[in-house]
């Protein structure tokens, strides 16, 4: 009995004959504890796609960017990762609180190399853990359940040109982001984001921020 095949997974397999790789992957690929070579490709990217189930069993997918080992590994079944200022939406944010299902995809595009984590995710405010990632809302701490290191043939080869000037550093200002001087958020932004425009130039329409985003100055 498989714990991640089921009966559409097993059709598909019998269909193109990957039955014996896919019971092969299981049991002796999938594993439950992050090895050290696993914590170190982990804690050396700045950046991963984070996968969420919303309420209603509807997925998403959204990036998630910061310095090299902003993705903790706290021990070998623990993740640990900040949440930063953003669009006030909190749509991965409010998915894991409400189903806690998450997965992880890690890549480095330079080797290539790219590594598969999925468990349960919760946040948390621990005054300790938020002292480790300056401006954090929270972080978000996820019990790992499986991993697994997919191959790269298919990861595109590209070199990083310089990081985000967005992500906050102890000790430096950061920006404050285009669209917030879009002249029709105004009124909804948060009380800590009134009057910013002013302060970076003025307003800006939607047309204007579509502009800088085109141009790669968002």
């Amino acid at each position: 009995m498989s714990a991640i095949y089921n009966d559409q997974h097993r059709a598909l397999q019998d269909e193109f004959d990957s039955r014996r790789m896919a019971d092969l992957m299981e049991g002796g690929i999938v594993h439950d504890a992050l090895a050290p070579h696993e914590k170190a490709f982990i804690e050396g990217v700045d950046m991963f796609f984070l996968a969420t189930v919303d309420h209603l069993g509807r997925p998403t997918v959204s990036y998630k960017g910061g310095l090299p080992g902003f993705c903790r590994v706290l021990d070998e079944r623990t993740l640990l990762f900040p949440s930063y200022d953003g669009n006030g939406m909190f749509f991965s944010m409010g998915n894991l609180a409400a189903t806690a299902e998450v997965g992880f995809l890690f890549i480095d595009f330079e080797k290539p190399n790219r590594l598969r984590v999925q468990g349960k995710a919760r946040i948390d405010r621990d005054p300790a853990l938020l002292a480790l990632y300056p401006e954090a809302q929270f972080v978000v701490r996820t019990a790992v359940e499986r991993i697994w290191l997919n191959c790269g043939r298919y990861v595109h080869k590209r070199v990083k040109v310089e990081g985000s000037k967005y992500v906050p550093q102890a000790h430096c200002e950061t920006p404050v982001p285009s669209w917030k001087r879009i002249d029709l958020v105004q009124d909804a932004l948060p009380a800590k984001d009134q009057g910013k425009a002013d302060q970076l130039g003025g307003l800006i329409t939607m047309d204007d921020y579509a502009a800088k985003v085109a141009q790669g100055d968002s």
